[in-house]
């Protein structure tokens, strides 16, 4: 687990299994209280957009606007214990 990206708007974790090949990113709103995990076609597509966006040298509003593409799949509440 590595997080990447911290904002105070979103945060985005990489998880990766034993042998190092990526598993996942999870990427949580933090001013919507959810978040989504993206595994396989989903994280790959997920890693390419971030590669594109991170040539661009982006802001951390452009990388903000980036991840509120992902809220419409957001369905899980972030509860805290």
């Amino acid at each position: 687990m590595n997080m990447i990206y911290n904002s105070p708007s979103y945060c985005v974790v990489e998880f990766r299994d034993a042998g190092g090949e990526l598993g996942g990113y999870e990427i949580l709103d933090k001013l919507g209280r959810r978040e989504i995990y993206l595994g396989g076609d989903m994280a790959e597509h997920f890693r390419d957009g971030v590669q594109q966006l991170i040539e661009s040298e982006p802001s951390i509003e452009e990388v903000d606007a980036f991840l509120s593409g992902f809220e419409g799949l957001m369905q899980t509440p972030v509860v805290l214990h």
